[in-house]
């Protein structure tokens, strides 16, 4: 048991090592800046995934609208895993492919920030949503695994945590948010 436990601290660390390289670094700062520029100009952050990447959209929703570490004003930003009324109707009337493409086409807005997080690149109610975002103009961030699936060729700009194993992707997806989450406070919060 404890080798196990050693095995995958180990793993974790060594893929986060990987975050370290200055593409990524440079990659990070650019998703950063972008989400800034939407902010500034009045805009929001819509994000949203499936399972365990559903927990990181709610948990990077919850740090902007209230507070990752400064005390400051809220900034608008949605989790379309938030409603589950809208989710259930969206997948018994249309299909679960849909829950995430009819809220983009309800809330989002040129200038906004969409951001769909799928380990695999290739969940189906992401990918339809993304191509819903990119159809009315959206600016899309992907944050997706290394092979990057699907999303990577729609996005506009698309994260792939340098991993194929899921818990390690998501690790690596939630350390991101945090250091964006950090990065926006500062900026938009001088």
């Amino acid at each position: 048991m404890k080798d196990t436990i050693v095995s995958l601290i180990q793993e974790s660390i060594d893929v986060k090592t990987k975050m370290l390289d200055e593409g990524q670094l440079v990659y990070i700062q650019s998703i950063a800046n972008k989400i800034n520029e939407a902010y500034q100009n009045g805009k929001k952050t819509i994000i949203f995934g499936n399972g365990g990447s559903a927990c990181d959209a709610l948990h990077f929703a919850a740090e902007l609208v209230c507070r990752f570490e400064k005390n400051r004003n809220a900034l608008p930003a949605i989790a379309l895993t938030e409603n589950i009324s809208s989710l259930t109707a969206i997948g018994n009337d249309f299909g679960y492919e849909y829950v995430f493409s009819r809220q983009i086409e309800a809330f989002a807005n040129k200038g906004d920030i969409v951001i769909a997080i799928t380990t695999s690149g290739n969940s189906e109610n992401v990918i339809k949503a993304v191509e819903k975002a990119k159809e009315m103009g959206i600016f899309v961030i992907g944050l997706t695994g290394e092979d990057g699936g699907q999303l990577k060729l729609l996005s506009d700009m698309c994260y792939r945590a340098p991993s194929k194993v899921t818990g390690r992707i998501q690790e690596c997806h939630i350390l991101l948010l945090h250091i964006l989450a950090k990065l926006v406070e500062e900026k938009i919060f001088a």
